[in-house]
């Protein structure tokens, strides 16, 4: 198993600069009173397909060689990597397949075809995901460009927490959510090579806390299939994601599915901006351990603003 280094990404962020935004930095101070906090959002739903996994997409499409790339490559996932594979891959002019759960976002679904995407659909299970993949794999021979346990992917989300760096000094912490693990992996690779000193939180549904729960063991527990309105947040983590969290992570810290929407609608409220329920949950458990953030500098990763807006959730 290769542990991405601080070196990787530099040379991600050289590699897709290119093709993705350097995404704002806002501020609330509704936010701030509401939390006692000075909160800075990192807002990856302004990212290049309205996610941050666009990094590491791009990174691992446009570091294949003339050779891989021909055959294309391919993913599972449930909305958020697999449209921003389409759209690495569409930059590159190569084919990709995804594998999607069923019940995944008709907005994921859409956009994933409209990057040039073929799509294969499964059970909503991790189970079911998995064994589907395989199928697809085996027949075609692209590259498996992992949502998130994978070295080139983990050092292209760390681009992420590189760029806050650079937009807000003296952080005491960052937030950001977890599901599979991708995300907090690239920001622990950040934080503990550049601001070692900053305290690194993790966010997740309480209905999804195997990675809360796993923490807490010392192994990985993983769920097949939880049921939360994160959907971005439903898979469990792996033996490369797991390093990073078991090795640098302060916390993981849980919100339930009201307080998950509740922060969501205030967010689109407050701040006039269109966040995932999944990107909701950092701030869902900010307000809910105030004591633990109240005066503190902290950075709070949005991931992304991939909506279906026939079915908002404050409407479900």
């Amino acid at each position: 198993m290769y542990i991405p280094t601080y070196d990787d990404v530099e040379q991600a962020h050289q590699r897709v600069a290119p093709y993705i935004h350097k995404t704002p930095v806002l501020t609330s101070t509704y936010f701030n009173d509401l939390t006692g906090a000075q909160l800075f959002f990192k807002c990856e739903n302004f990212q290049k397909a309205g996610a941050f996994k666009v990094r590491g997409a791009c990174n691992a499409v446009f570091g294949l060689s003339d050779e891989l790339a021909r055959k294309g490559v391919a993913t599972h996932s449930s909305g958020n990597h697999a449209l921003s594979l389409s759209y690495a891959a569409g930059r590159r002019g190569i084919p990709v397949t995804v594998v999607m759960p069923r019940t995944a976002p008709e907005a994921k679904k859409a956009a994933v075809r409209g990057y040039g995407g073929t799509i294969v659909e499964c059970e909503p299970s991790t189970s079911s995901r998995e064994e589907t993949f395989a199928k697809v794999v085996a027949s075609s021979g692209a590259d498996f460009v992992h949502p998130y346990n994978d070295p080139r992917v983990i050092a292209g989300q760390a681009t992420c927490s590189k760029e806050l760096l650079t937009q807000v000094d003296g952080l005491d912490a960052v937030v950001a959510p977890i599901g599979g693990g991708g995300m907090i992996s690239g920001t622990c690779l950040t934080l503990s090579s550049k601001a070692p000193g900053v305290r690194i939180y993790a966010a997740e549904p309480l209905n999804a806390d195997d990675a809360a729960r796993s923490f807490r063991a010392g192994h990985i527990i993983a769920d097949d299939a939880p049921q939360t309105i994160a959907d971005g947040l439903k898979v469990p983590l792996k033996e490369l994601t797991w390093h990073f969290v078991s090795n640098h992570v302060t916390d993981i810290l849980t919100a339930t599915e009201e307080e998950i929407i509740d922060a969501m609608k205030l967010t689109w409220q407050r701040m006039k901006i269109v966040i995932e329920p999944s990107c909701a949950v950092p701030l869902a458990t900010i307000i809910k351990n105030r004591d633990l953030f109240a005066g503190q500098r902290v950075g709070v990763i949005i991931t992304g603003g991939n909506v279906d807006l026939d079915r908002l959730p404050w409407n479900l």
